[in-house]
């Protein structure tokens, strides 16, 4: 795993993530789940069950989002007939804590094994999909890449392979920073990912070029791989512009991952 403490530098962090704390309320079809990662400190996450007889898609958020922004997507993935579960990180939401790189990996694998123990609660055993969004693809890879007997498939939104490409491509400033080590073991790390994967990017996306998600396809060490590129979509309108092909990829790629 990439040692992302020598990026947690305080312009960098006020550049990758912006905690935004949130209290909504649980929809009808939800419930809020607190997980303890540290010292006084839990993660939010919101489980949007249609039924425990679906598959589960652990979702990973993007860097301005937090759990309750997914209420009134969470019905779009149940109409494809699966779960949706979003997870926070630190300083989002409902969560305790200050947002770390460091912290946001390490807390993932804590998360997932959560999520793992709550569904299989509620008899939620049909299959478990990890996806990332944005700052998600972070999270979402680092698990797809250590849990692959446990995890069904990988589905990254608008995501890249690095986060020191995005760094490098904003021009934010570091300092004794070794980056290449870091972006060499994100790419070895990658290649080592075999369970099924799906792409999601658009085509106009400014602010993670369209390069990241080709580079990511090209690294994925498994041969069952898609890539979506959706016309006219940035980054933040994806869901909007491609949405019929967007779910279509999905329900596709999570009934054939699923035999």
């Amino acid at each position: 795993m990439p040692d992302y403490s020598i990026l947690d530098q305080p312009p960098i962090l006020m550049f990758i993530f912006y905690p935004r704390r949130d209290f909504t309320p649980c929809p009808a079809n939800a419930f809020d789940f607190l997980i303890p990662v540290g010292h006084s400190v839990s993660i939010s996450c919101r489980f949007y069950i249609g039924n425990p007889q679906w598959p589960s898609i652990l979702f990973f958020h993007g860097n301005g989002e937090v759990v309750s922004d997914y209420d009134e997507t969470a019905p779009l993935y149940h109409q494809r007939k699966a779960n949706l579960i979003v997870a926070d990180y630190r300083g989002y939401g409902a969560s305790s804590g200050i947002p770390t790189l460091t912290d946001l990996i390490q807390d993932a694998h804590k998360i997932l094994q959560a999520v793992r123990e709550e569904l299989l609660k509620r008899n939620g055993n049909k299959g478990l999909w990890v996806m990332g969004r944005s700052l998600g693809s972070i999270s979402a890879i680092e698990l797809a890449s250590r849990y692959q007997d446990v995890l069904r498939g990988l589905i990254i939104e608008s995501g890249f392979s690095s986060v020191v490409r995005i760094i490098r491509h904003f021009g934010i400033p570091v300092h004794g920073t070794p980056l290449e080590g870091i972006d060499r073991e994100c790419v070895q790390m990658i290649e080592k990912i075999h369970i099924p994967a799906l792409i999601i990017h658009g085509k106009n996306d400014t602010l993670v070029p369209l390069k990241e998600a080709e580079d990511l396809y090209h690294h994925l060490g498994t041969e069952r791989k898609e890539l979506l590129i959706i016309p006219e979509a940035t980054h933040n309108d994806i869901l909007y512009v491609g949405f019929k092909k967007y779910f279509e990829a999905i329900g596709r790629f999570i009934e054939g991952a699923g035999h």
